[in-house]
Parts: structure tokens; sequence; C-alpha cells
């Protein structure tokens, strides 16, 4: 996610906290590929996996502000899309239960629990398997590093997987479920400037940080890219630049070749650089697939999040981003079910949640089905 709106208005909630930024810290390490031979007893699936739930989460006014109105239409169209597919638990705060229900409908099912914020993909537990058994990893959501109050968000991991009566393994890093990306095979993609950073893990290395992700995640094969610290609240997740579509296809958000070159077009250039030479836990080289960014979305904030990549895949579907450029967006549709064939592909406007620094997977947690 880049720089947004949101951003700024949270440096007011912060003050109100008398909370403080953390220092960002910095990497020395290269980006490359790193295999492990070590292998953990739990694995995170794919995201293709079956799914249980969908877990999701209703924005609020002391984040949102003015935005409010627009967010809770984009949070209620995500959820009820995900809801023809799946089921849907979404969390609210108490008081706003009953604008949630009318909001989402019948089909998604509201539950009281305390929540600073929607972005459930990073709050929320990544689940693992293991044989027949499931458990949730909670790794320790701190803000992205102190950058938003987190009072309640930080026990959403927590809250969640005692609600489901599932195993809750506390990492022993701090981490986002935005800042990985698997292929369900051994495979990691993340960036080194959201996850190697001391404003979330001080004083650890990149060794230290693999070290957590292989015995949580059950990952033997790490490829970094080195993404953008500091010019955006994730310190540019990986999910807004890179997903697995399967083991060995990488599918990358590509700017446009006439896009200005700034440190966002580097990091896409430095990505696609490691990916073409990496190699996945199969030993075999990664298939890259573009799928460029849209370009005539009218007047955005400057921290507009406009990626395809940032999609959603659903038991039998995908839900994906529309922003309104109407070629670019139905070529991303088209694009999608090449890759997910079988899978219906719907489209949701996410206007206000762009505007935000985020997307459809930011604010969405899938519980795999026990195998």
């Amino acid at each position: 996610m880049r720089i947004s709106r949101r951003q700024t208005l949270q440096a007011a909630v912060l003050a109100a906290f008398g909370g403080a930024l953390s220092a960002c810290g910095s990497s020395s390490t290269a980006s490359g590929v790193t295999t492990a031979v070590e292998k953990s007893g739990w694995l995170m699936p794919e995201e293709t996996h079956p799914h249980q739930l969908t877990f999701m989460a209703w924005p609020t006014e002391l984040i949102w502000k003015s935005d409010i109105a627009g967010v809770r239409d984009d949070i209620a169209g995500i959820a009820r899309a995900i809801a023809d597919f799946e089921p849907v638990v979404l969390l609210a705060n108490p008081q706003d239960v009953k604008a949630a229900r009318r909001a989402c409908g019948s089909q998604v099912e509201v539950v009281p629990m305390p929540v600073d914020d929607l972005w459930m993909r990073d709050s929320g537990p990544t689940f693992v398997l293991g044989g027949k058994n499931i458990a949730g990893v909670d790794f320790n959501f701190n803000g992205w590093g102190g950058k938003q109050v987190h009072s309640r968000d930080k026990d959403v991991a927590r809250e969640i997987l005692a609600m489901e009566h599932v195993t809750r393994i506390k990492a022993p890093i701090v981490a986002e479920g935005g800042s990985i990306e698997v292929d369900g095979v051994g495979t990691l993609m993340a960036t080194e400037s959201s996850l190697i950073n001391d404003n979330r893990n001080p004083g650890k290395t990149r060794a230290d940080i693999e070290r957590g992700l292989r015995e949580t995640l059950g990952a033997t094969t790490f490829i970094w890219v080195k993404g953008v610290k500091g010019k955006d609240i994730t310190d540019y997740h990986i999910d807004a630049l890179a997903r697995f579509s399967e083991p060995g296809v990488v599918v990358i958000s590509t700017p446009p070749e006439d896009a200005p070159q700034d440190v966002w077009t580097a990091a896409y250039d430095q990505a696609r650089k490691v990916m073409k030479t990496a190699v996945d836990a199969r030993g075999k080289r990664l298939e890259l697939v573009e799928l460029p960014e849209p370009v005539d979305i009218g007047r955005r904030g400057e921290g507009f999040l406009a990626t395809y990549v940032n999609y959603y895949v659903v038991n039998d579907g995908v839900v994906l981003p529309r922003f309104g450029d109407k070629r670019a967006d139905k070529d991303a549709a088209a694009i999608i079910r090449e890759l997910y064939p079988g899978r219906e592909v719907v489209q949701v406007p996410v206007d206000t949640l762009g505007e935000g620094g985020g997307g459809i997977h930011c604010s969405t947690q899938q519980m795999p089905k026990r195998d």
C-alpha cells in the first residue's frame, strides 16, 4: 500500500492516544532466494485451498473520519460478493453491529468484537494446517511498526482463535498477513522493507525472520525483494505487488510503460529481476504473468492503491477490484479468468478503500478447511 490520506488522519489519532511513530530501521541484506532444509509440522496452504469461511472487519470513524460512509459501502460490497461463494464473519464494535448488519445483509454474519480498523489480513490470524489439524499464527500485530493506534487490533488474532476454538501459535517475530505470500508447497515471497525492519523486528536479521516464518508457516524457500521502506504505512506489502496463482506461477502488478521513474517503479523493476531468476521450493523457475495497472481512473489521491493483484480468491471464485478504467478492468478480469480457470470472477468497486491505501485482499482473511 502506498501513502494515503488515511495515514494523515492517523497522525491525529496517534496524538490523541499519546502514541508515537517507531523509527524505521535499515537492512543491508541483499534481495534474493534462500532455501532451508528444516520444515515445521505446520504449513500455510495456498489461497486456492478450500475455505471454511472468510473473516472481515467493519471500519470505524476513529480512523476513517469523513470517509467512513464510502469505505463502509466498499466493505459491505466486498462482504456481499464473498458471501455468494462462502460464509463471511465480519467483526464490528458493539455499537456498530446493527449498521453493519443492515449494510451487509443476512448472508453475512456480524459478530460483536472490539476493532480499530478493517485490515483483517494484517490484524487477524494467519491459518496453517497440519494433517487434520488447524492452527492460527498470531504475528503480534503492532500497527505496522507503530504507525497507527492498535489497542484493539493487537488482540484480534487471539480473540478470533479463542472464538473458533483453534490452537494459537504465537510467532517469534512481528509480521502481517499482507507481508507474506505463499504457494502452499513451501515457497514464500516477501519484501525486506516490511519484515526486516526495526519498527517490527529490531535487531533481527533476515536469517532470524526466515527462522520464524519457517517455524510458523512451514516455508522452506524464501524469495526476498527489496520493497520500499518508510513511504507507506505497511512499508510495502508483497500482496500489493505479486501473488502466486499456483505453484510456479507469479502474477505481478505492472506499471504502464510511461510511468514516472520513482521508488515504486524501481521496486517493481528490482522485484521482477529477482523473480525472473528465482526458483521455488521444487527447484523450478517461476513463470511471471504481468497484470497491468489501471490508468484512466480519474482524480485519485496520491496514495490510491491502483493494483489488481490485491484480489481475493474464494471458493469457486475470485473477487477482483474495479477501478473504472473500462479497458483495464476488462483486461484484468480476462487475465484472472485464465489464471484461475473454472472460477467466477466478480469485480467490485473499491473507491474509498483504495484511497486508504488498501484493497480487497488487505481487508480479508481466509480460514482454510482442514484436510
